[in-house]
């Protein structure tokens, strides 16, 4: 017959149990990382044909284009963004002062602003940093070319919380800096899941 104090015993026991499996289910939650939810998504159609101003460095229209191809991916576009060279004086691979490129690319845009039928698919906010070698393609030297892609591509994306501190001195490297971060709306990056909110495009 059990005594109220080896009742008493076992109670205990099962109550500390009880509350060491609840401690390890908590520490379990906090330590495993975020799963991205995702919100629905649809891709945009862009295109826009950019003339590169600028004082310091010089591109071939063709080195401009692949350049311009490297921001365009790192901001969130579309893998299959394009960027063909304009039409320069000068042949291939030989800088101009007026060098061009046409820009076709897809953005991620919020499914709620675009129209409703269109396919959607589950994007989240992805930070971005760019700065001199990042993408480890960019220097010093294309820090007018990253303002002049702030100013002019970059509003085609949706992001938020923009920090600029670009600062470029003409015809000279020195006390140039490329900084810039922000948030841009596009595809779960390789190696995250989320559900699919419909059919991709």
């Amino acid at each position: 017959m059990l005594t109220p104090v080896r009742l008493l015993a076992i109670a205990g026991r099962g109550l500390i149990c009880a509350v060491l499996v609840l401690t390890a289910e908590l520490v379990l939650a906090e330590g495993a990382p975020p799963s991205p939810a995702g919100e629905p998504g649809v891709w945009q159609k862009r295109e826009y044909s950019f003339a590169f101003l600028g004082f310091t460095s010089t591109y071939s229209c063709d080195g401009l284009a692949g350049k311009l191809k490297i921001l365009l991916i790192a901001s969130g576009a579309r893998p299959d963004a394009k960027a063909r060279p304009g039409a320069c004086a000068s042949g291939f691979g030989r800088p101009d002062k007026f060098a061009r490129a046409d820009l076709t690319f897809y953005t991620l845009a919020p499914a709620g602003s675009d129209k409703p039928a269109a396919p959607s698919i589950a994007g989240v906010w992805n930070p971005i940093v760019v700065t001199a070698r990042k993408p480890r393609e960019l220097a010093v030297g294309d820090c007018e070319l990253v303002e002049q892609f702030r100013s002019s591509v970059l509003p085609m994306f949706t992001t938020r919380n923009i920090e600029s501190r670009i600062t470029c001195v003409p015809h000279q490297l020195s006390g140039s800096n490329i900084d810039l971060k922000f948030e841009s709306f596009g595809a779960i990056p390789k190696g995250q899941h989320a559900q699919r909110t419909g059919p991709a495009s």
